[in-house]
Protein backbone atom coordinates (compact mmCIF):
# COMPACT_ATOMS: atom_id res chain seq x y z
CA UNK A 1 0.00 0.00 0.00
CA UNK A 2 1.52 3.10 -0.97
CA UNK A 3 -0.61 5.56 0.87
CA UNK A 4 -3.41 5.00 3.07
CA UNK A 5 -6.53 5.98 1.23
CA UNK A 6 -8.22 9.43 1.40
CA UNK A 7 -10.56 8.96 -1.49
CA UNK A 8 -13.30 6.33 -2.50
CA UNK A 9 -11.46 5.90 -5.63
CA UNK A 10 -8.44 4.45 -3.60
CA UNK A 11 -10.38 2.28 -1.61
CA UNK A 12 -11.83 0.63 -4.25
CA UNK A 13 -8.49 0.25 -5.66
CA UNK A 14 -8.05 -1.95 -2.60
CA UNK A 15 -11.02 -3.66 -2.78
CA UNK A 16 -12.46 -2.22 0.54
CA UNK A 17 -16.49 -1.14 0.25
CA UNK A 18 -15.93 0.58 4.43
CA UNK A 19 -13.14 1.53 6.38
CA UNK A 20 -12.41 0.28 9.73
CA UNK A 21 -11.25 3.28 11.02
CA UNK A 22 -11.29 7.12 9.47
CA UNK A 23 -8.26 9.60 11.22
CA UNK A 24 -9.22 13.33 11.00
CA UNK A 25 -6.27 15.68 11.17
CA UNK A 26 -6.06 19.46 11.14
CA UNK A 27 -2.25 18.73 9.13
CA UNK A 28 -2.35 18.02 5.50
CA UNK A 29 -1.82 14.11 5.20
CA UNK A 30 2.75 13.62 4.91
CA UNK A 31 3.20 10.36 4.65
CA UNK A 32 5.96 10.42 7.28
CA UNK A 33 6.90 8.84 11.12
CA UNK A 34 6.89 12.68 12.07
CA UNK A 35 3.24 13.22 11.48
CA UNK A 36 1.13 11.52 13.98
CA UNK A 37 -1.92 10.84 12.58
CA UNK A 38 -0.05 9.37 9.47
CA UNK A 39 1.88 6.90 12.39
CA UNK A 40 -0.90 6.01 13.94
CA UNK A 41 -2.35 5.20 10.48
CA UNK A 42 0.07 2.84 9.35
CA UNK A 43 0.15 0.80 12.68
CA UNK A 44 -4.30 0.01 12.60
CA UNK A 45 -3.17 -0.75 9.47
CA UNK A 46 -0.37 -3.15 9.74
CA UNK A 47 -2.33 -4.50 12.71
CA UNK A 48 -5.05 -5.37 9.71
CA UNK A 49 -7.76 -2.19 9.96
CA UNK A 50 -8.38 -0.71 7.56
CA UNK A 51 -7.93 2.92 7.57
CA UNK A 52 -8.74 6.49 5.45
CA UNK A 53 -7.47 9.69 6.35
CA UNK A 54 -9.32 13.17 6.08
CA UNK A 55 -6.72 15.99 6.30
CA UNK A 56 -7.81 19.54 7.09
CA UNK A 57 -11.70 19.30 6.17
CA UNK A 58 -13.66 21.96 5.10
CA UNK A 59 -16.44 22.69 7.57
CA UNK A 60 -19.21 22.40 5.31
CA UNK A 61 -19.36 19.00 5.40
CA UNK A 62 -18.60 17.36 2.02
CA UNK A 63 -14.82 16.55 2.99
CA UNK A 64 -15.97 14.70 6.09
CA UNK A 65 -18.08 12.61 4.21
CA UNK A 66 -15.82 11.71 1.48
CA UNK A 67 -14.98 8.22 3.03
CA UNK A 68 -18.37 7.68 3.88
CA UNK A 69 -18.46 6.55 8.08
CA UNK A 70 -16.29 3.92 9.41
CA UNK A 71 -17.36 0.29 11.10
CA UNK A 72 -15.31 1.44 14.31
CA UNK A 73 -14.55 4.94 15.08
CA UNK A 74 -13.42 8.05 14.02
CA UNK A 75 -10.22 9.56 15.28
CA UNK A 76 -9.95 13.18 15.83
CA UNK A 77 -6.44 14.94 15.81
CA UNK A 78 -5.72 18.88 15.81
CA UNK A 79 -2.56 18.07 14.19
CA UNK A 80 1.00 17.98 15.03
CA UNK A 81 0.71 21.54 16.99
CA UNK A 82 -2.24 22.81 18.52
CA UNK A 83 -4.35 24.33 16.31
CA UNK A 84 -4.37 27.80 18.97
CA UNK A 85 -0.91 27.80 19.15
CA UNK A 86 -0.94 27.19 15.02
CA UNK A 87 -3.47 29.92 14.81
CA UNK A 88 -2.47 32.65 17.25
CA UNK A 89 0.75 34.33 18.33
CA UNK A 90 1.42 35.09 21.89
CA UNK A 91 -0.47 38.26 21.64
CA UNK A 92 -2.93 36.81 19.69
CA UNK A 93 -2.72 37.81 16.64
CA UNK A 94 -4.09 35.33 13.56
CA UNK A 95 -0.79 33.68 12.14
CA UNK A 96 -0.74 34.22 7.98
CA UNK A 97 1.22 31.16 7.41
CA UNK A 98 1.34 27.44 8.20
CA UNK A 99 3.94 25.16 7.75
CA UNK A 100 1.71 21.98 7.88
CA UNK A 101 -1.40 23.42 5.01
CA UNK A 102 -0.38 23.07 1.09
CA UNK A 103 0.24 26.19 0.10
CA UNK A 104 1.40 28.14 3.23
CA UNK A 105 -1.40 30.16 4.09
CA UNK A 106 -3.04 29.56 7.23
CA UNK A 107 -6.47 29.18 5.97
CA UNK A 108 -7.35 25.54 6.14
CA UNK A 109 -6.91 24.51 10.31
CA UNK A 110 -9.76 25.77 12.73
CA UNK A 111 -9.47 27.26 16.08
CA UNK A 112 -10.31 24.57 18.48
CA UNK A 113 -9.76 22.04 15.90
CA UNK A 114 -10.55 18.65 18.12
CA UNK A 115 -13.79 20.54 19.10
CA UNK A 116 -14.64 21.38 15.44
CA UNK A 117 -14.25 18.16 13.49
CA UNK A 118 -16.06 16.46 16.46
CA UNK A 119 -18.93 18.99 15.86
CA UNK A 120 -18.54 18.31 12.23
CA UNK A 121 -19.00 14.31 12.39
CA UNK A 122 -21.90 14.64 14.22
CA UNK A 123 -23.37 16.93 12.62
CA UNK A 124 -23.40 14.33 9.36
CA UNK A 125 -23.27 11.47 11.25
CA UNK A 126 -26.03 11.37 13.93
CA UNK A 127 -25.71 8.38 16.31
CA UNK A 128 -22.10 7.34 14.75
CA UNK A 129 -19.56 5.18 15.52
CA UNK A 130 -17.33 6.10 18.80
CA UNK A 131 -15.21 9.42 18.51
CA UNK A 132 -11.72 9.32 20.06
CA UNK A 133 -9.80 12.03 20.82
CA UNK A 134 -5.84 11.90 20.07
CA UNK A 135 -2.95 13.70 19.32
CA UNK A 136 -0.94 16.99 21.18
CA UNK A 137 -4.69 18.98 21.54
CA UNK A 138 -6.19 16.16 23.20
CA UNK A 139 -3.46 14.99 24.75
CA UNK A 140 -2.67 18.39 27.31
CA UNK A 141 -6.15 18.98 27.77
CA UNK A 142 -7.31 15.40 29.22
CA UNK A 143 -8.42 16.92 32.70
CA UNK A 144 -9.70 20.42 33.67
CA UNK A 145 -6.97 23.00 32.50
CA UNK A 146 -5.90 26.77 32.70
CA UNK A 147 -7.38 28.00 28.85
CA UNK A 148 -5.25 31.04 27.87
CA UNK A 149 -6.99 32.18 25.38
CA UNK A 150 -10.17 32.66 27.36
CA UNK A 151 -8.48 33.55 30.39
CA UNK A 152 -10.50 30.68 32.58
CA UNK A 153 -10.29 26.76 33.60
CA UNK A 154 -12.14 24.69 30.78
CA UNK A 155 -13.51 21.12 31.41
CA UNK A 156 -11.50 18.17 30.10
CA UNK A 157 -11.70 18.24 26.35
CA UNK A 158 -13.74 15.07 26.29
CA UNK A 159 -16.44 16.84 27.56
CA UNK A 160 -16.61 19.91 25.55
CA UNK A 161 -16.31 18.03 22.37
CA UNK A 162 -18.98 15.07 23.71
CA UNK A 163 -16.76 12.58 22.57
CA UNK A 164 -16.57 8.62 23.70
CA UNK A 165 -12.44 8.13 24.20
CA UNK A 166 -9.37 9.62 24.39
CA UNK A 167 -5.68 8.67 24.04
CA UNK A 168 -2.89 10.33 25.49
CA UNK A 169 0.38 10.30 24.56
CA UNK A 170 2.13 8.53 21.58
CA UNK A 171 -0.71 5.67 21.54
CA UNK A 172 0.38 3.27 19.07
CA UNK A 173 -0.50 0.27 21.38
CA UNK A 174 -3.17 2.01 22.97
CA UNK A 175 -4.82 2.37 19.34
CA UNK A 176 -4.26 -0.71 18.40
CA UNK A 177 -5.98 -2.12 21.55
CA UNK A 178 -8.65 0.15 21.33
CA UNK A 179 -9.56 -0.70 17.47
CA UNK A 180 -9.58 -4.72 19.00
CA UNK A 181 -11.89 -4.21 21.69
CA UNK A 182 -14.11 -2.31 19.39
CA UNK A 183 -13.86 -4.90 16.76
CA UNK A 184 -14.94 -7.67 19.34
CA UNK A 185 -17.70 -5.56 20.45
CA UNK A 186 -15.95 -4.93 23.95
CA UNK A 187 -15.27 -2.18 26.27
CA UNK A 188 -12.30 -1.26 26.04
CA UNK A 189 -12.23 0.88 29.65
CA UNK A 190 -9.02 -1.30 30.89
CA UNK A 191 -6.94 0.06 28.02
CA UNK A 192 -3.73 1.95 29.70
CA UNK A 193 -3.71 5.65 27.87
CA UNK A 194 -7.26 5.65 27.64
CA UNK A 195 -9.81 8.44 29.07
CA UNK A 196 -13.22 7.96 29.11
CA UNK A 197 -16.41 9.30 30.80
CA UNK A 198 -18.29 7.21 33.47
CA UNK A 199 -21.35 7.72 35.74
CA UNK A 200 -19.33 6.65 38.65
CA UNK A 201 -15.84 7.17 40.47
CA UNK A 202 -13.97 4.04 39.77
CA UNK A 203 -12.34 2.27 43.17
CA UNK A 204 -8.36 2.91 43.43
CA UNK A 205 -7.88 5.15 41.37
CA UNK A 206 -6.80 8.59 42.77
CA UNK A 207 -9.17 11.38 43.14
CA UNK A 208 -8.31 14.66 41.51
CA UNK A 209 -10.29 17.96 42.87
CA UNK A 210 -13.28 18.50 40.63
CA UNK A 211 -13.63 21.14 37.78
CA UNK A 212 -16.05 23.29 39.64
CA UNK A 213 -13.53 23.20 42.23
CA UNK A 214 -10.34 24.11 40.42
CA UNK A 215 -12.27 26.75 38.61
CA UNK A 216 -12.86 28.58 41.48
CA UNK A 217 -9.86 27.88 43.69
CA UNK A 218 -6.51 28.20 42.39
CA UNK A 219 -4.80 26.34 45.38
CA UNK A 220 -7.16 23.14 44.38
CA UNK A 221 -6.10 23.65 40.62
CA UNK A 222 -2.32 23.84 41.83
CA UNK A 223 -2.93 20.36 43.87
CA UNK A 224 -4.73 18.94 41.11
CA UNK A 225 -2.23 19.50 38.72
CA UNK A 226 0.55 18.40 40.88
CA UNK A 227 -0.80 14.66 40.96
CA UNK A 228 -1.72 14.95 37.26
CA UNK A 229 1.91 15.28 36.98
CA UNK A 230 2.81 13.35 39.62
CA UNK A 231 0.78 9.77 37.76
CA UNK A 232 2.19 9.94 34.15
CA UNK A 233 4.73 7.33 34.58
CA UNK A 234 3.97 4.03 33.23
CA UNK A 235 5.68 2.83 36.39
CA UNK A 236 4.74 4.16 39.09
CA UNK A 237 1.46 6.16 37.82
CA UNK A 238 -1.89 5.22 38.95
CA UNK A 239 -5.60 5.60 37.12
CA UNK A 240 -7.09 9.07 37.80
CA UNK A 241 -10.85 10.04 38.33
CA UNK A 242 -11.83 13.74 38.41
CA UNK A 243 -15.64 14.90 38.90
CA UNK A 244 -17.32 16.93 36.03
CA UNK A 245 -20.81 18.07 37.58
CA UNK A 246 -22.39 14.57 38.02
CA UNK A 247 -20.29 12.55 35.55
CA UNK A 248 -16.56 11.74 36.19
CA UNK A 249 -13.83 11.44 33.91
CA UNK A 250 -11.66 8.46 34.02
CA UNK A 251 -7.66 8.58 33.27
CA UNK A 252 -5.87 5.26 32.92
CA UNK A 253 -2.59 4.52 34.08
CA UNK A 254 -0.17 5.38 31.21
CA UNK A 255 0.76 2.38 28.38
CA UNK A 256 4.56 1.14 28.83
CA UNK A 257 7.33 2.79 27.36
CA UNK A 258 8.15 0.95 24.08
CA UNK A 259 10.68 -1.32 23.92
CA UNK A 260 13.17 -1.27 21.53
CA UNK A 261 11.79 -3.36 18.83
CA UNK A 262 8.40 -1.80 19.06
CA UNK A 263 10.40 1.34 17.80
CA UNK A 264 12.02 0.10 15.44
CA UNK A 265 9.19 -1.42 13.96
CA UNK A 266 7.03 2.09 14.06
CA UNK A 267 9.73 4.14 12.58
CA UNK A 268 10.70 1.25 9.99
CA UNK A 269 6.81 0.86 8.27
CA UNK A 270 6.77 1.66 4.53
CA UNK A 271 5.82 5.94 4.90
CA UNK A 272 5.87 7.44 1.81
CA UNK A 273 7.54 10.53 2.76
CA UNK A 274 5.73 12.77 0.89
CA UNK A 275 2.18 14.49 0.97
CA UNK A 276 -0.77 12.57 -0.43
CA UNK A 277 -1.01 12.84 -4.37
CA UNK A 278 -4.40 14.26 -3.38
CA UNK A 279 -3.41 17.11 -1.44
CA UNK A 280 -0.25 17.85 -3.05
CA UNK A 281 -2.18 19.40 -5.77
CA UNK A 282 -2.92 22.22 -3.64
CA UNK A 283 0.22 23.26 -3.16
CA UNK A 284 3.66 22.79 -1.20
CA UNK A 285 3.81 21.90 2.08
CA UNK A 286 6.80 23.57 4.32
CA UNK A 287 7.17 21.28 6.71
CA UNK A 288 8.19 18.28 4.37
CA UNK A 289 11.33 20.08 3.61
CA UNK A 290 12.89 19.82 7.24
CA UNK A 291 11.25 16.49 8.44
CA UNK A 292 11.50 14.13 4.90
CA UNK A 293 15.15 13.31 5.62
CA UNK A 294 15.16 13.46 9.01
CA UNK A 295 15.36 10.52 11.80
CA UNK A 296 13.78 10.20 15.24
CA UNK A 297 16.35 8.15 17.35
CA UNK A 298 14.35 8.19 20.66
CA UNK A 299 11.64 9.70 22.50
CA UNK A 300 10.79 11.47 25.68
CA UNK A 301 12.68 13.99 27.35
CA UNK A 302 14.19 14.30 31.30
CA UNK A 303 14.82 17.83 31.23
CA UNK A 304 11.16 18.63 31.92
CA UNK A 305 11.56 22.00 31.38
CA UNK A 306 8.47 24.06 33.19
CA UNK A 307 7.22 25.65 29.87
CA UNK A 308 7.44 22.67 28.18
CA UNK A 309 4.69 19.60 27.95
CA UNK A 310 6.91 17.09 25.80
CA UNK A 311 7.26 15.41 29.86
CA UNK A 312 2.72 15.20 30.17
CA UNK A 313 2.42 14.39 26.44
CA UNK A 314 5.76 11.66 25.52
CA UNK A 315 6.78 10.81 29.50
CA UNK A 316 10.24 11.51 31.45
CA UNK A 317 11.52 7.77 30.10
CA UNK A 318 13.91 8.00 27.15
CA UNK A 319 12.82 5.03 24.93
CA UNK A 320 15.79 4.59 21.97
CA UNK A 321 15.69 2.72 18.76
CA UNK A 322 18.28 0.67 18.23
CA UNK A 323 21.39 1.50 16.36
CA UNK A 324 20.38 -0.86 12.94
CA UNK A 325 17.25 0.63 12.71
CA UNK A 326 18.46 3.74 12.65
CA UNK A 327 21.19 3.02 9.91
CA UNK A 328 18.63 0.87 7.77
CA UNK A 329 16.22 3.75 7.76
CA UNK A 330 19.29 6.40 6.78
CA UNK A 331 20.18 3.94 4.10
CA UNK A 332 16.84 4.39 2.83
CA UNK A 333 16.62 7.99 2.92
CA UNK A 334 19.64 7.75 0.81
CA UNK A 335 18.08 5.68 -1.44
CA UNK A 336 15.81 8.12 -2.57
CA UNK A 337 15.50 9.60 -5.65
CA UNK A 338 14.79 12.72 -4.20
CA UNK A 339 17.75 13.04 -1.38
CA UNK A 340 20.82 15.22 -2.19
CA UNK A 341 23.06 13.90 0.42
CA UNK A 342 21.80 15.67 3.25
CA UNK A 343 20.10 14.30 6.66
CA UNK A 344 18.43 17.41 8.24
CA UNK A 345 18.24 15.96 11.51
CA UNK A 346 18.94 12.95 13.78
CA UNK A 347 17.98 13.30 17.02
CA UNK A 348 14.64 13.31 19.42
CA UNK A 349 13.12 16.04 21.68
CA UNK A 350 16.75 16.42 23.09
CA UNK A 351 18.97 15.01 20.96
CA UNK A 352 22.03 14.07 23.24
CA UNK A 353 19.72 11.90 25.68
CA UNK A 354 20.02 9.09 22.74
CA UNK A 355 21.38 6.23 24.68
CA UNK A 356 20.49 6.27 28.13
CA UNK A 357 18.59 6.22 31.59
CA UNK A 358 18.57 5.86 35.03
CA UNK A 359 18.04 2.09 35.97
CA UNK A 360 16.00 2.77 38.96
CA UNK A 361 14.26 5.17 36.79
CA UNK A 362 13.15 2.55 34.86
CA UNK A 363 13.00 -0.16 37.23
CA UNK A 364 10.58 2.11 40.17
CA UNK A 365 9.70 5.11 37.93
CA UNK A 366 11.18 8.92 38.46
CA UNK A 367 11.76 10.32 42.28
CA UNK A 368 9.28 11.93 43.73
CA UNK A 369 10.96 14.43 45.63
CA UNK A 370 13.95 15.46 42.23
CA UNK A 371 14.55 15.96 39.06
CA UNK A 372 16.95 13.96 36.44
CA UNK A 373 18.76 17.39 35.46
CA UNK A 374 18.03 19.86 37.59
CA UNK A 375 18.78 22.05 39.73
CA UNK A 376 21.85 20.05 38.88
CA UNK A 377 22.27 16.74 37.20
CA UNK A 378 21.72 13.45 39.68
CA UNK A 379 24.23 11.25 39.98
CA UNK A 380 22.26 8.35 39.42
CA UNK A 381 21.82 9.66 35.37
CA UNK A 382 24.74 7.71 33.64
CA UNK A 383 24.99 10.51 31.04
CA UNK A 384 27.05 9.18 28.67
CA UNK A 385 27.28 10.32 25.01
CA UNK A 386 29.31 7.44 23.45
CA UNK A 387 26.00 5.75 21.76
CA UNK A 388 25.20 8.53 19.51
CA UNK A 389 28.94 9.03 19.15
CA UNK A 390 29.34 5.56 17.59
CA UNK A 391 25.99 6.11 15.77
CA UNK A 392 26.63 9.10 14.08
CA UNK A 393 30.21 7.58 12.88
CA UNK A 394 28.10 4.80 11.22
CA UNK A 395 25.56 6.95 9.61
CA UNK A 396 28.57 9.42 8.88
CA UNK A 397 30.03 6.23 6.54
CA UNK A 398 27.18 5.61 4.85
CA UNK A 399 27.59 6.17 0.90
CA UNK A 400 25.45 8.62 -0.33
CA UNK A 401 25.36 11.18 2.50
CA UNK A 402 27.27 14.18 2.64
CA UNK A 403 26.12 15.91 5.83
CA UNK A 404 24.38 14.92 8.64
CA UNK A 405 23.03 17.83 10.71
CA UNK A 406 22.17 17.58 14.31
CA UNK A 407 19.49 20.24 14.90
CA UNK A 408 17.23 18.74 17.70
CA UNK A 409 17.78 20.54 21.12
CA UNK A 410 21.02 19.61 22.74
CA UNK A 411 21.59 20.10 26.47
CA UNK A 412 25.01 22.12 26.84
CA UNK A 413 24.74 21.35 30.80
CA UNK A 414 24.85 17.38 29.61
CA UNK A 415 27.80 17.88 27.62
CA UNK A 416 29.51 19.31 30.14
CA UNK A 417 29.01 16.85 33.14
CA UNK A 418 30.00 13.87 30.66
CA UNK A 419 33.37 13.63 31.97
CA UNK A 420 33.90 10.48 29.53
CA UNK A 421 32.58 11.39 25.89
CA UNK A 422 31.36 14.73 26.23
CA UNK A 423 34.56 16.30 24.30
CA UNK A 424 34.73 14.66 22.06
CA UNK A 425 31.31 14.90 21.47
CA UNK A 426 31.33 18.22 20.98
CA UNK A 427 34.46 18.50 18.60
CA UNK A 428 32.71 15.64 16.47
CA UNK A 429 29.14 17.73 16.36
CA UNK A 430 31.11 20.89 15.70
CA UNK A 431 33.51 19.13 12.84
CA UNK A 432 30.51 17.07 10.84
CA UNK A 433 27.18 17.99 12.28
CA UNK A 434 26.79 21.69 12.71
CA UNK A 435 25.32 23.85 9.40
CA UNK A 436 26.49 27.12 10.18
CA UNK A 437 24.69 27.82 13.32
CA UNK A 438 24.21 25.26 16.30
CA UNK A 439 21.01 26.28 18.18
CA UNK A 440 20.57 26.08 21.90
CA UNK A 441 18.20 27.04 24.32
CA UNK A 442 19.29 28.95 27.37
CA UNK A 443 16.05 30.77 27.42
CA UNK A 444 17.36 33.49 29.93
CA UNK A 445 20.35 34.40 32.26
CA UNK A 446 19.10 35.35 35.22
CA UNK A 447 18.99 32.57 37.72
CA UNK A 448 15.41 33.66 39.18
CA UNK A 449 13.81 33.39 36.01
CA UNK A 450 16.00 30.15 35.36
CA UNK A 451 14.59 28.45 38.55
CA UNK A 452 11.01 29.14 37.47
CA UNK A 453 11.76 27.82 34.29
CA UNK A 454 14.21 24.55 35.22
CA UNK A 455 16.57 25.46 33.22
CA UNK A 456 20.69 25.83 34.32
CA UNK A 457 22.00 28.46 35.50
CA UNK A 458 24.25 31.31 33.13
CA UNK A 459 27.62 29.91 34.54
CA UNK A 460 27.00 26.60 32.10
CA UNK A 461 25.89 28.38 29.29
CA UNK A 462 29.30 30.85 29.67
CA UNK A 463 31.55 27.75 30.00
CA UNK A 464 30.01 25.98 27.05
CA UNK A 465 30.16 28.75 24.84
CA UNK A 466 34.05 29.57 25.57
CA UNK A 467 34.69 25.80 24.71
CA UNK A 468 32.58 25.71 21.49
CA UNK A 469 34.57 29.25 20.17
CA UNK A 470 37.80 27.17 21.17
CA UNK A 471 36.74 24.20 19.58
CA UNK A 472 35.45 25.80 16.48
CA UNK A 473 38.36 28.41 15.84
CA UNK A 474 40.51 25.04 16.39
CA UNK A 475 38.39 23.31 13.41
CA UNK A 476 38.96 26.80 11.28
CA UNK A 477 35.45 26.76 10.63
CA UNK A 478 33.45 29.43 10.75
CA UNK A 479 30.10 28.46 13.12
CA UNK A 480 28.15 30.52 15.62
CA UNK A 481 25.38 29.50 18.52
CA UNK A 482 22.16 30.58 17.82
CA UNK A 483 20.12 31.40 21.04
CA UNK A 484 16.06 30.45 21.96
CA UNK A 485 15.51 33.34 24.40
CA UNK A 486 11.93 33.74 26.26
CA UNK A 487 10.42 36.67 27.41
CA UNK A 488 7.76 37.45 29.58
CA UNK A 489 7.72 33.97 31.32
CA UNK A 490 6.36 34.19 35.15
CA UNK A 491 8.80 35.79 37.18
CA UNK A 492 10.69 37.67 34.61
CA UNK A 493 10.33 41.51 35.22
CA UNK A 494 10.90 44.15 32.50
CA UNK A 495 13.93 44.81 34.17
CA UNK A 496 15.53 41.08 33.82
CA UNK A 497 15.00 41.66 30.11
CA UNK A 498 17.24 44.70 29.91
CA UNK A 499 19.40 42.79 32.19
CA UNK A 500 19.41 39.73 29.98
CA UNK A 501 20.37 42.18 27.65
CA UNK A 502 23.38 43.50 29.30
CA UNK A 503 24.37 40.02 29.94
CA UNK A 504 24.12 39.06 26.02
CA UNK A 505 26.16 42.24 25.03
CA UNK A 506 28.91 41.24 27.62
CA UNK A 507 28.93 37.75 27.66
CA UNK A 508 27.55 36.64 24.23
CA UNK A 509 28.66 39.98 22.32
CA UNK A 510 25.43 39.42 20.57
CA UNK A 511 21.64 40.24 20.95
CA UNK A 512 20.03 37.20 20.15
CA UNK A 513 17.30 37.40 18.12
CA UNK A 514 15.22 34.21 18.22
CA UNK A 515 13.01 36.03 21.19
CA UNK A 516 9.47 34.49 21.83
CA UNK A 517 7.01 35.81 23.93
CA UNK A 518 5.97 32.88 26.60
CA UNK A 519 2.61 31.50 26.00
CA UNK A 520 1.00 29.19 28.34
CA UNK A 521 -0.11 25.94 27.10
CA UNK A 522 -2.37 23.49 28.64
CA UNK A 523 -0.49 20.73 31.18
CA UNK A 524 2.61 22.82 31.84
CA UNK A 525 4.14 24.03 35.02
CA UNK A 526 4.59 27.36 33.83
CA UNK A 527 1.07 27.83 32.75
CA UNK A 528 0.23 27.01 36.29
CA UNK A 529 2.63 29.84 37.72
CA UNK A 530 0.93 32.03 35.16
CA UNK A 531 -2.78 31.31 36.08
CA UNK A 532 -1.83 31.43 40.06
CA UNK A 533 1.09 34.11 40.07
CA UNK A 534 2.78 31.55 42.53
CA UNK A 535 5.81 29.39 42.13
CA UNK A 536 4.06 26.10 42.75
CA UNK A 537 8.07 24.69 44.09
CA UNK A 538 8.74 27.35 46.62
CA UNK A 539 4.89 28.50 47.45
CA UNK A 540 6.01 32.11 46.98
CA UNK A 541 4.46 34.61 44.49
CA UNK A 542 6.14 35.50 41.11
CA UNK A 543 5.78 38.82 38.93
CA UNK A 544 3.71 37.37 36.16
CA UNK A 545 2.92 39.81 33.26
CA UNK A 546 -0.27 39.25 31.30
CA UNK A 547 -0.99 42.67 30.06
CA UNK A 548 -0.25 41.96 25.83
CA UNK A 549 1.78 45.60 25.51
CA UNK A 550 3.58 44.73 28.60
CA UNK A 551 4.87 41.17 27.49
CA UNK A 552 5.66 42.78 23.92
CA UNK A 553 7.70 45.43 25.72
CA UNK A 554 9.59 42.61 27.47
CA UNK A 555 10.59 41.02 23.86
CA UNK A 556 11.97 44.39 22.51
CA UNK A 557 13.74 45.47 25.65
CA UNK A 558 15.97 42.83 23.95
CA UNK A 559 15.62 43.74 20.35
CA UNK A 560 15.76 46.92 20.64
CA UNK A 561 19.33 47.71 18.46
CA UNK A 562 22.62 49.29 20.32
CA UNK A 563 25.88 49.61 19.38
CA UNK A 564 27.46 46.37 21.12
CA UNK A 565 30.84 44.65 19.51
CA UNK A 566 29.00 41.55 17.19
CA UNK A 567 32.25 38.97 17.29
CA UNK A 568 30.77 36.13 15.93
CA UNK A 569 27.70 37.62 14.55
CA UNK A 570 25.42 35.19 13.38
CA UNK A 571 23.63 35.22 9.57
CA UNK A 572 20.88 37.07 10.00
CA UNK A 573 17.48 34.70 11.56
CA UNK A 574 13.81 35.80 11.34
CA UNK A 575 12.33 36.92 14.84
CA UNK A 576 9.68 34.60 15.67
CA UNK A 577 6.60 34.94 18.39
CA UNK A 578 5.82 30.85 18.06
CA UNK A 579 5.16 29.35 21.40
CA UNK A 580 6.99 27.64 23.91
CA UNK A 581 6.62 24.36 22.13
CA UNK A 582 8.83 25.37 19.47
CA UNK A 583 11.90 22.57 18.66
CA UNK A 584 9.30 19.79 19.54
CA UNK A 585 6.14 20.79 17.68
CA UNK A 586 8.43 21.88 14.53
CA UNK A 587 9.38 18.44 13.64
CA UNK A 588 6.05 17.07 14.77
CA UNK A 589 7.35 15.28 16.93
CA UNK A 590 4.48 15.53 19.46
CA UNK A 591 1.41 13.22 18.16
Amino acid sequence: MDYLPATKKEMRALGWDRLDVILVTGDAYIDSPFIGVAVIGRVLADAGFKVGIIAQPGLDGDDICRLGEPGLFWGISGGCIDSMVANRTASGYRRKSDDYTPGGLNNRRPDRAVLAYANLIRRHFKNTVPLVLGGIEASLRRVAHYDYWTNRIRRSILFDAKADYLLYGMAERAVVELATCLRNREKPHEVRGLCYIASEQRQSYQDLPSFEEVKEDKKAFCRMFALFYANNDPVSATGLCQPHAHRFLIQNPPQPCPTVQELDHIYELDYQLDVHPFYAGFGRVKALETIRFSITTHRGCYGECNFCAIAVHQGRTISSRSRSSIVREAGKLAAHPQFKGMIHDVGGPTANMYGFECTKKLNKGPCPDKRCIFPKICKGMPVDHGRQLRLLAELRSLPGIKKIVVSSGIRYDMILEDKKNGLNYLKKIIRYHVSGQMKIAPEHCLDSVLDCMGKPGAASLIKFRQLFNRLTRKEGLKQFLTYYIIAAHPGCTLRDMRELKKFAQKELKLIPRQVQIFTPTPSTWSTLMYWTAQNPFTGKSCFVEKSVQGREKQKQALLVHSACPQKNKPARLKNTNKTNTRKKQSKGRRR
